[in-house]
């Protein structure tokens, strides 16, 4: 066992509680490079942590009413092609490449968490403070509701089943511009989706006999949801912005080692 699965897991969970959506992009890099695990094994491994983590924070959102249950569950239902697409497509791929194309994503990421903290717009409804990592408008749709219900939670589940992440960076501004809910609301519901397209995703990664290290799993779940907890301490104590561009320079950071030992390993 690596010593490094404890911290690494206390990280992502201070990510988490600090930040919200957005924090679990870390654990596929961290599963990489601080415990050892192949790319594919750790992307399917990040599904069953990032399910799990979104299920038990879940909790508090439901008891203050911001998860809509049967709406959250629809809309997973709906990416329920894409993160089957999205996981066949993982498969398809080599390792370096699922690598690479994670480093580009965790760039734009945090491209839009900078972009979020320098707009200097804390929205007056309580949306910075709810946590999306993206300003609406650049995601707006003139297509019909149906359509864009459809698109979006497709597009959700493929990013899920691609990179095994729960993509609340984007999900949240999703559920905002496709169902029209309140962000509090959208913050809560999305973790409702996230777990079903997680489930989605790992029925189809683990169809194909992937083995994957469950004393892995358990022991940085654990250790995420304790990390989540002292978070959500830290995020009361300082400024969101701060935190925000803390972070979106961390994910900088692994990124550019992630695509640099990504080409060294190639060459």
């Amino acid at each position: 066992m690596t010593p490094f699965v404890l911290p690494a897991g206390l990280l992502i969970g201070l990510a988490l509680g600090a930040l919200g959506g957005g924090g679990s992009i870390l654990t596929v890099p961290a599963l990489v490079h601080l415990v050892g695990q192949d790319p594919r094994v750790a992307t399917t491994g990040s599904l069953v942590i990032v399910g799990i983590t979104s299920l038990i924070a879940l909790v508090p959102h439901a008891r203050r009413g911001n998860v809509r249950v049967g709406q959250g569950l629809a809309f997973g239902a709906l990416g329920t092609a894409g993160s089957f697409a999205g996981s066949f497509a993982s498969r398809q791929v080599s390792p370096a490449v699922l690598l690479g194309a994670f480093s580009l994503l965790m760039l734009l990421v945090a491209g839009l968490m900078v972009r979020r903290a320098l707009s200097g717009r804390a929205a007056a409804a309580g949306a910075d403070d709810a946590g999306p990592m993206l300003s609406l408008h650049p995601f707006a749709c003139a297509c019909p509701r149906v359509l864009k219900v459809l698109v979006t939670a497709t597009a959700v589940g493929l990013l899920t089943g691609f990179f095994g992440v729960g993509g609340g960076f984007a999900l949240v501004p999703a559920l905002v511009l496709a169902l029209s809910f309140p962000v509090p609301v959208a913050v809560g519901t999305s973790l409702l989706v996230i777990a079903v397209n997680s489930a989605t995703a790992l029925i189809a990664r683990t169809s194909g006999g992937l083995t994957l290290d469950w004393s892995v799993i358990v022991l940085f779940t654990a250790a995420a949801i304790a990390g989540s907890l002292i978070g959500g301490r830290v995020a009361a104590k300082v400024a969101p912005r701060h935190l925000t561009l803390a972070f979106a320079g961390l994910l900088v950071v692994v990124a550019l080692y992630t695509a640099g030992s990504t080409l060294a390993g190639a060459l």
